[in-house]
């Protein structure tokens, strides 16, 4: 065989070895997309949960999800009205899967978000609608809500998902549990020990006006989270996040009318 004969044979054996691989590949992705959207959505209901100091990692199991979790109703509110979305409003945006709706992805999308004139958790805009977690008790009265949080962090995004109590003003637990901070100092925000600290800290004031700020380590004054000593980028990326979620282009509006019942759909505290 010539040389020329063997090298085509050879690329083409090559090229025909690089499709079959490539079609194999292609066919075990699309076989275990839909594992890999329920491991996803495993892995968050467990955050929600923990956060909701309803799951305790060290001592429940994956098993224990799905029957907690039902004690929670996902729902949409929209950001410009304070209100819980209507469907009209849920048809017309095109969300026809809430547990696919991805709010840092919409807050980047032009037609689902509304710019901001000073992004200060670095999101790219606000998100149109956002996707909260709600708790009520034995008698169908609120327990607890839980709200998701995300922002820049100094490497990457921040995710996050803060719990307030049936005040809607007391926190009553925190789960960073997504970020690509800096292992032993930044990365210390996933720490129980630390998150720990934001445990009854006051959202807002009697007036309205926020309250609650994670500060530079050792700076925390009353009602304030002490930061993480020698991580206060990763502590501003964690406050800035704070302040734009839970004041007036965030969940603020929202909580205002859920606790004097002007929500929608019949909700209040």
């Amino acid at each position: 065989m010539s040389a020329k004969n063997s090298n085509t044979t050879t690329l083409a054996t090559a090229l025909i070895l690089c499709l079959v691989c490539s079609v194999m590949v292609s066919a075990v992705a699309v076989g275990l997309k839909s594992q890999q959207q329920a491991n996803r959505k495993l892995d968050l209901n467990k955050n929600i949960l923990i956060a909701a100091d309803k799951f305790n990692p060290q001592t429940d199991s994956d098993s224990d999800v799905a029957k907690r979790f039902a004690d929670f109703e996902v729902r949409l509110i929209n950001l410009q009205t304070g209100k819980f979305a209507t469907q009209a409003e849920i048809d017309a945006a095109n969300i026809n899967d809430l547990d696919s709706y991805d709010v840092a992805k919409a807050a980047r999308t032009p037609n689902m978000s509304t710019r901001l004139d000073h992004d200060i958790a670095k999101i790219g805009g606000r998100p149109n609608f956002a996707k909260i977690y709600l708790s009520k008790d034995a008698n169908g009265n609120l327990d607890q809500v839980v709200l998701p949080i995300h922002g820049a962090g100094l490497w990457g995004p921040i995710f996050g998902l803060l719990t307030l109590d049936k005040d809607l003003n007391t926190i009553k637990g925190v789960n960073f549990y997504q970020h690509k901070e800096t292992p032993g100092l930044g990365s210390r925000i996933e720490e129980p020990q630390w998150q720990a600290r934001w445990t009854g800290k006051k959202i807002y004031n009697e007036d309205g006006s926020t309250k609650i700020a994670v500060t530079k380590a050792g700076t925390a004054r009353e009602g304030e989270v002490d930061g993480i000593s020698g991580a206060t980028l990763t502590i501003r990326g964690v406050n800035n996040l704070l302040q734009f979620w839970m004041g007036d282009n965030g969940y603020k509006p929202f909580l205002e009318n859920l606790k004097a019942g002007k929500a929608g759909n019949g909700e209040g505290v």
